[in-house]
């Protein structure tokens, strides 16, 4: 009979978690399709003002104009009827999307200082850039140099760890000190020649964010979210196994590349808007975030993701708000979310499955 009432309150218990479960999925699968139509919107925008002068774009485009006009009377500012801040607010929902998709393969592969390593590099990018622009004359984007050099440096790291005896992390802590070393190096050889912010690259800023910076980021959020959906499986594999995935001849060391490569995309375009010092946080505060009421992997990059898009709107608030940084600003609020997160789940330590 002991045994009979064991079963039945077992039974019980699932009968009774089975609505909750249903509900917490729906809740995570509406957050997932809010942020799906934000980002459509978003990306719709930056395409919008690129062919704002074609006739029909012209119509949009004025529209959204008075859209904007009227969220500013609506809350009494004097920002949304600027494209601009559109243009910041679209790489801000986009970065909100791809770092903690991306992040969620990092965390759980304790790679999160890579994220660090390759804003580092990419900072070296923007100073090649500049010194390209002041000594050649050439006029076109620091972003798009910054993006080859990201990239390199991202080879360079793989490279490195592959090829290397060296413990863990120090092939990518070499590479961050180097990288950034190489960085100050040549802004202090070209200080003065032209009239960069630079600091706008390093804590981030909103008027960084140009419509080519904006286009850039569009095109290269897309290119992201495809890559980690026709990957998903294999790059799951080698973050829970990966000695069982060389096991099963999968090209881990491809797959490793792909990883770090779409972290480098990733740092570059949300650069932009938080800064070459704070860009690492959303590859991770999200996900850690996510991490503490997760059940599975995929629900963790579910949550992460909508995690993201609340630190990036309340980031926004309070930067737009009190004319804060606007990195400092995103990041702050991602802790005030991680904390939430911790303080709700109860518990610091959730172990996460890779299915579901």
């Amino acid at each position: 009979m002991s045994g009979e009432s064991r079963a039945d309150g077992d039974r019980t218990r699932r009968d009774r978690s089975r609505p909750d479960r249903g509900l917490r999925r729906t809740a995570e699968l509406v957050g997932i399709g809010v942020t799906a139509v934000v980002a459509a919107v978003m990306l719709g925008f930056v395409l919008l003002y690129w062919a704002r002068d074609l006739p029909v774009a012209s119509d949009l485009y004025a529209a959204f104009r008075s859209f904007g006009r009227g969220m500013d009377a609506a809350f009494g500012t004097n920002v949304f009827r600027h494209p601009v801040m559109w243009q910041s607010m679209a790489v801000g929902v986009l970065v909100g999307v791809v770092a903690p998709l991306v992040g969620s393969f990092l965390v759980h592969r304790e790679m999160a200082l890579i994220g660090e390593t390759l804003a580092h590099t990419a900072f070296a990018g923007v100073a090649v850039g500049i010194l390209l622009t002041a000594s050649t004359g050439w006029n076109g984007s620091l972003l798009l140099v910054a993006l080859v050099v990201g990239i390199l440096g991202a080879l360079a790291v793989q490279w490195l760890t592959e090829r290397t005896d060296a413990y863990g992390d120090v092939p990518i802590a070499i590479m961050l000190s180097g990288s950034f070393a190489v960085g100050t190096l040549i802004i202090s050889y070209g200080d003065g020649l032209t009239g960069v912010n630079i600091q706008g690259y390093l804590f981030g800023n909103l008027a960084v964010v140009t419509p080519e910076g904006a286009r850039l980021m569009g095109a290269l959020s897309l290119i992201v979210v495809a890559g980690v959906a026709l990957t998903y499986k294999q790059l799951l594999f080698i973050t829970f196994d990966e000695q069982a995935a060389r096991v099963a001849q999968l090209n881990v060391t491809g797959y490793n590349t792909l990883l770090v490569v779409l972290t480098a995309v990733v740092v570059v375009g949300a650069m932009q808007v938080l800064g070459v010092i704070l860009v690492a946080a959303m590859l991770v505060v999200p996900v850690a975030a996510a991490s503490q009421v997760a059940r599975s992997f995929r629900e963790t990059m579910y949550l992460g993701v909508i995690f993201g898009q609340l630190s990036v709107a309340g980031g926004f608030a309070v930067s737009i708000g009190l004319g804060l940084p606007s990195g400092g600003s995103i990041v702050v609020t991602a802790i005030a979310v991680y904390l939430a997160a911790v303080v709700g789940s109860g518990s610091s330590v959730r172990a996460i499955s890779s299915h579901g």
